[in-house]
């Protein structure tokens, strides 16, 4: 039994390797969220076990747990650049499928068609503003910027102010409220599904996603020219990793230990 006890250890250590090792690889990806790997202790009794006689069979991978503590915001100085300065995610919709995506990378640009699209695509979702600049509604839409306004003056840039509200600017110095960017909420955001390119999709783990703007209720504050940076605290992870590194160790060390002892009693001699 002890050398599957220790080979679980194994297993196990190696994958908090692999969780350390993807986190430190993405200590420069902005908005991505580390993750830490937490285990339970595994045990084997029956009811008519002597409960002080029941003895641990090892431990398990319990959970992938993603923390999703603020990063460092660095300023950039670019209107389109985006931090949230609190809790809720930017909303997107997928180049691809359509769907709905999730993330904390703020770092958007202007495409072809006039749409306000993050560095995979994605388009950032707006709900809709009347001409003060006020939402009207909660119906979400693809943030697109119109090449000229109803005068025929040329688009010549855009803001974004800490409450979301995106504004386009023309030739003629007019100034209008397009939209105000969708920030989304989750109960328990530990339960959102990982899809790469720190993105994220809702799942039943996470419930239902809510909807609000920037610096209302629980949702965070825009800082507009600014991108958060991944979360990741090198030195913290490299001490994680000397310690999956002892723990693949002693667990090694325990097979190699109980082979010693098989052989010595297959050894015996009477």
């Amino acid at each position: 039994m002890s050398f599957y006890t220790s080979l679980n250890g194994m297993k196990n250590a190696q994958t908090s390797l692999g969780v350390i090792a993807h986190n430190i690889s993405n200590s420069e990806t902005y908005g991505f969220k580390r993750s830490r790997t937490e285990f339970s202790e595994i045990v084997a009794g029956s009811a008519l076990t002597n409960p002080r006689m029941i003895q641990g069979i090892g431990a398990s991978v319990k959970s992938i747990t993603q923390n999703f503590a603020l990063g460092p915001v660095e300023q950039t100085g670019s209107a389109l650049d985006l931090a949230i300065t609190g809790d809720g995610f930017f909303t997107t919709r997928s180049a691809t499928d359509g769907s709905t995506l999730y993330t904390r990378a703020g770092s958007f640009t202007l495409n072809g068609n006039g749409n306000i699209v993050s560095n995979s695509g994605n388009r950032l979702q707006l709900f809709p503003v009347d001409a003060n600049g006020q939402v009207t509604g909660n119906t979400l839409a693809d943030a697109n910027l119109p090449p000229q306004n109803a005068a025929g003056s040329e688009f010549v840039g855009v803001t974004i102010d800490d409450v979301g509200v995106v504004s386009a600017s023309y030739a003629d110095g007019s100034v209008e409220p397009v939209g105000a960017v969708a920030l989304a909420t989750f109960i328990a955001p530990t339960g959102l599904k990982k899809v790469g390119d720190a993105n994220w999709e809702g799942t039943g783990l996470s419930g239902q996603a809510a909807y609000g703007s920037p610096g209302t209720g629980a949702y965070g504050s825009l800082l507009s020219g600014a991108l958060e940076r991944s979360n990741v605290d090198i030195a913290e992870e490299l001490v994680g990793l000397i310690t999956a590194q002892r723990n693949f160790q002693a667990n090694a060390k325990a097979i190699d230990t109980a082979t010693q002892i098989s052989q010595t009693v297959i050894n015996l001699r009477t």
